[in-house]
């Protein structure tokens, strides 16, 4: 039987989830109600997924569980008003605001033992889990990830480290396998009140380090991941959906380097969206711990403080 969902925030993404967790057929979420503090575009997208647009307090108590896409000023509030009714919470990226208010969600949903799952999707791409399974038995010893963006006016509460960055810096806590001991920042204000580029170095144990670079100010769309390593170096284009590795034994053979070769793959991108909805309906089910939890959703963001921090 589909989990029955509320969804609380009918903005960019909350209509994305909404729209999602409406459609018929084989789903694992049924989407029961909807709210938003605008009542125009929470009638709107209400209409749009055949469901009512609902005070948050009765879109919550129709629910099993529910997703919580507003602005991260209220994570912390909405968050605790849907735990404390005994409702399962799916908490878009970042988890809150603060590490204090995040700490306090992951608490009362464990006293609770409900689920409490975080909006890391980049997790649940298919690119991403060719990464992981590319880098298998390697040992990485240096990451670089870029995302850049042009501008949209858009998530400007707050700086890109919150908005963009965050993604990155959870996939490498992932690869690197826990935080790093030192973070070192620059990054800038163009168009907002907030950092709209940022530059972070991250340093793990072992001499390992990490470079992440996010800009919402950008003249072009750019998706990428370098992985260097005793192995040699993995190179990932997300946008083109390509992925080389230059390592010994490899299949496309390097004149310059004698034994050593390049193995090219791809991927069939899937619906991440979709993957982490199913995600968290299988955890609310008691199949197993969800992919993000409040653990890794305190770490990203632990971390992405500590680069706007460091940014000053």
């Amino acid at each position: 039987m589909a989990l029955r969902v509320a969804v609380l925030g009918a903005g960019h993404f909350g209509r994305f989830h909404a729209l999602k967790a409406s459609r018929a057929g084989d789903n694992p979420l049924r989407l029961v109600a909807l709210h938003d503090s605008d009542p125009a575009r929470a009638a709107a997208v209400a209409a749009e997924c055949g469901v009512p647009a609902l005070p948050a307090a009765e879109a919550i108590a129709a629910a099993e569980a529910v997703i919580v896409a507003a602005p991260t000023r209220f994570h912390a509030a909405l968050g605790r008003q849907v735990l404390e009714a005994g409702r399962h919470l799916f908490m878009e990226k970042p988890i809150a605001a603060t590490l204090a208010e995040a700490q306090t969600l992951a608490d009362l949903a464990q006293s609770r033992r409900l689920v409490l799952q975080v909006g890391h999707i980049e997790r649940f791409s298919a690119a991403f889990r060719a990464v992981v399974a590319a880098q298998d038995g390697a040992r990485a010893v240096h990451w670089e990830a870029v995302r850049a963006a042009p501008f949209r006016p858009r998530s400007l509460d707050v700086s890109v480290v919150l908005d963009l960055m965050i993604h990155d810096i959870d996939l490498v806590l992932r690869l690197a396998g826990g935080p790093p001991e030192t973070v070192e920042a620059v990054g800038a204000r163009v168009m907002s009140e907030h950092a709209d580029f940022a530059v972070a170095r991250l340093g793990f144990a072992g001499g390992r380090a990490a470079t992440i670079t996010a800009s919402r100010v950008s003249l072009t769309m750019e998706r990428r991941l370098r992985v260097l390593g005793n192995e040699g170096e993995m190179s990932v284009d997300f946008l083109n959906r390509g992925l080389a590795v230059l390592r010994r034994g490899g299949a496309e053979a390097v004149a310059t380097m004698p034994g050593y070769g390049i193995d090219r793959a791809g991927w069939t991108d899937h619906d991440s969206l979709e993957a982490e909805q199913a995600g968290f309906a299988q955890a609310c089910a008691g199949q197993g711990a969800p992919e993000v939890g409040a653990a890794e959703g305190l770490a990203a963001l632990r971390v992405a403080l500590a680069v706007e921090a460091a940014i000053g």
